[in-house]
């Protein structure tokens, strides 16, 4: 100890949505104490146990602190000139003579959270000129982007709830108490839901599992997994049967949704829902009489085969009853960056296109410029032209965390070459023949570009390093705009100031008429970097002071105020955001009007007798997350979540191994025997599964757990947004029979 205070520093938390403002003490190069930044007016001083391993994270020993490049089948450290070198000699060859689309991109979630790795990432894949481009949103929120895309006209155009001031909440296939948000960027919701009550609101939940958010609620309805869509039509039925629309302005379609959901009243849908009409019924009436409410939906709805429709549906519901873009109702962030759906009029807009192409072996459409995650294996190992023989990963673990993984394994050793920024050998990084690190979170600055267009309320901050990386480290944005230049065929030795202005002034002419890209250009200054495109995002964004053309922001302000500036609560934005060609919210978009015979066809089938669904633990949401201390201390939370009458049905007791098999494959768990949990279903957590040979994750192997993702198919996807079917597959339980 040095007898000195420690230095404190502001720092955004990197590891979830919900973007908490802490407070990190630090000695020297060591983390003291991390709390939460009271004075940050949009977290208000909250943060959970994630945070406090932000510490972990930074001084994890298996962390990837220098350039791997594989040589003999073994990892050695380079430097970072030689792993450009390597790639240089064996990527070009590959693109030279099979073309762009043998070069693979695949994006893990972890990237909307450094400001490099997503400013720059999208230019690397533009530069390969792959339509093979692959990412985590077609494992979890593809749906509600692409319904957002076709009602409002731009893919984070995503209305959320106004959570502070509604009177009612309807949650289903969410557990934000767990996940802290998603698609929803809200901190401490435990302490808001809970005021929800408190001030005589309402929270219902609809969940197959009493979730810890369940816990909280007024009411928990046990849904049977899949039925979604058939509860929210029947809402919407109910609403036109017993007169309780009050449509929201500028929308059309209602008569469209009207006959869209007629066949489906709650006396038809009830068995297939596993709830009674009666309480249907009134759950409709319930939301149509709350003066402001909110449906809010996530990655339960989102992942099964009508993923697009419950999307669609939940903001139907929010219109049909008034409460879409009212407060307390499902609002509208206005991100302080610039943002599509904050320039240019309403029916301007060109809405968005589907299917522009269409993937190489089975047909599936592009949707928002990816491929299905899915589909990645089958790009790889089938012959032909256009073959993925390469592929560029970044911060993604699809091994893992991809339904599939064993044949997703198979394929990426099939590779000839492969590239992975990451921090951690894992599943998927194994196979890499480089890998770039990324300096620790707490060395790189931090601005919440993505998640600021989901957030409760309307902020910009700002957070500095709170350490020095090493001098002969490149931060992400650095390896990236050598990468680019390389594949480019440019010098990517080059100073880096030089490669950063090549591509400044193309995002400047680009989003600029021409008389103002010089003193634009000029006002950013010289540094290179994200910084710069924060600075101009801002100034051109909806609070921005238009490079001096008018009274607003800049990042010089937001970098000055202790904790970031406080923007202020939602506010109605129709009809100002649509970027619809109509300039409407259109309720009734042809294409998820389409999906009607598939959901008649869908309420007869036959139910399977006992199916599986995921589930989140606050303390590991993310499977990179499980080699960190702190996160993994306490019981093994890898078990298979039973209730009492599915454990006694198959001879399984409570801490008994039970082997769990699917038509794609089977694990063996432990049992945890719980009345939470609706019977016919079972629940096993995702992201764990640590256990492969060559994976360098010391903590996470101690307890590798059993991955989800082993019983799940490669081919079951919603059609529209190509996002994998993740929950109700149907399984087999049987005690697991001990090794001889």
């Amino acid at each position: 100890m040095t007898g000195r205070a420690p230095a404190g520093h502001f720092r955004i938390c990197p590891l979830c949505e919900a973007a908490c403002g802490l407070r990190i003490e630090t000695e020297g190069d060591q983390v003291v104490r991390i709390r939460g930044a009271e004075d940050d007016p949009f977290s208000q001083g909250y943060l959970c146990p994630k945070a406090i391993a932000l510490k972990d994270l930074h001084e994890d020993p298996d962390r990837v602190r220098q350039p791997l490049v594989k040589r003999n089948g073994r990892f050695e450290p380079v430097t970072w000139q030689q792993a450009l070198e390597t790639i240089e000699a064996r990527l070009l060859p590959i693109l030279r003579e099979h073309g762009p689309d043998a070069v693979a991109a695949v994006v893990g979630n972890p990237v909307v959270h450094r400001i490099g790795l997503l400013n720059y990432f999208p230019r690397l894949a533009r530069a390969l000129g792959t339509r093979n481009v692959f990412s985590a949103s077609t494992l979890d929120q593809m749906p509600k982007q692409l319904s957002s895309a076709l009602m409002f006209g731009h893919w984070l155009s995503v209305p959320v709830p106004d959570v502070d001031r509604t009177d009612f909440l309807l949650v289903l296939g969410a557990n934000p108490v767990a996940s802290n948000g998603s698609m929803w960027t809200v901190p401490d919701v435990k302490g808001r839901l809970k005021a929800l009550r408190e001030r005589g609101g309402r929270l219902v939940v609809v969940d197959p599992r009493r979730t810890e958010t369940a816990e909280l609620a007024d009411q928990h309805l046990a849904l049977k997994p899949g039925a979604d869509a058939f509860l929210l039509m029947a809402l919407a039925a109910t609403l036109f049967e017993e007169g309780l629309t009050r449509p929201i302005p500028h929308a059309a379609g209602v008569d469209a949704v009207r006959d869209f959901v007629a066949p489906y009243p709650p006396e038809r849908v009830a068995a297939a829902c596993g709830l009674d009409a009666a309480v249907i019924r009134q759950l409709a009436r319930d939301l149509a009489a709350a003066p402001r409410a909110a449906v809010y939906g996530r990655i339960g709805t989102c992942t099964q085969r009508f993923g697009t429709v419950n999307s669609w549906l939940v903001d139907v519901l929010n219109a049909l009853t008034g409460h879409l873009d009212r407060e307390g109702g499902a609002m509208f962030p206005k991100a302080p960056a610039f943002a599509a759906n904050t320039q240019g009029q309403p029916g301007q807009g060109k809405g968005v296109k589907l299917g522009r192409r269409r993937s190489r072996v089975s047909g599936a459409p592009e949707v928002y410029g990816e491929l299905p995650i899915t589909l990645l294996a089958e790009e790889i190992t089938t012959p032909g032209a256009g073959q993925v023989r390469a592929l560029f990963s970044a911060a993604a673990n699809p091994a893992l965390s991809a339904p599939g993984g064993a044949k997703l394994d198979a394929a990426l050793a099939q590779l000839d070459f492969m590239v992975s920024l990451d921090i951690y050998v894992n599943a998927t990084t194994r196979h890499a023949d480089v890998i770039l690190p990324s300096p620790s979170a707490l060395e790189v600055a931090h601005y919440d570009a993505a998640f600021s267009q989901l957030a409760h309320r309307n902020a910009a901050r700002w957070s500095e390093p709170v350490f020095a990386k090493a001098a002969d480290l490149p931060d992400d944005w650095e390896w990236l705009l050598r990468l680019t230049a390389l594949v480019q065929g440019q010098d990517w030795r080059a100073p880096i100031a030089e490669l950063d202005e090549s591509l400044l002034m193309e995002a400047l002419q680009h989003s600029l008429p021409a008389e103002f890209v010089a003193p634009v250009r000029q006002a950013l200054g010289d540094a290179p970097g994200p910084a710069r495109l924060v600075d101009l995002a801002l100034r051109l964004g909806p609070y921005g002071d238009q490079f001096g053309r008018r009274e607003g922001i800049n990042l010089a302000q937001v970098k000055a105020a202790p904790a970031g500036l406080d923007l202020g609560p939602l506010q109605p934005r129709l009809p100002e955001l649509l970027r619809t060609p109509s300039g409407r919210v259109e309720l009734a978009p042809p294409e998820l009007l389409a999906e009607g015979p598939a959901l008649a066809a869908a309420l007869n089938a036959q139910a399977p007798a006992m199916v599986v669904i995921g589930r989140r633990h606050l303390r590991n949401n993310n499977s990179w997350m499980h080699n960190l201390p702190t996160l993994s201390k306490g019981p093994d939370r890898c078990t298979l979540m039973l209730h009492p009458e599915d454990a006694a049905r198959h001879g399984l007791r409570d801490g008994a191994i039970a082997l769990i098999a699917s038509a794609s494959g089977q694990v063996q768990v432990p049992v945890e025997i719980s009345t939470a949990m609706r019977p016919g279903v079972a629940s096993l957590p995702h992201g764990f599964g640590h256990g492969g040979e060559g994976v360098q994750l010391r903590v996470a192997q101690r307890q590798p757990g059993a991955n989800l993702n082993a019983l799940l198919p490669m081919g079951d996807r919603d059609p529209l947004s190509g996002t994998a079917v993740l929950s109700g597959v149907a399984v087999t339980l049987a005690p697991a029979v001990a090794a001889t």
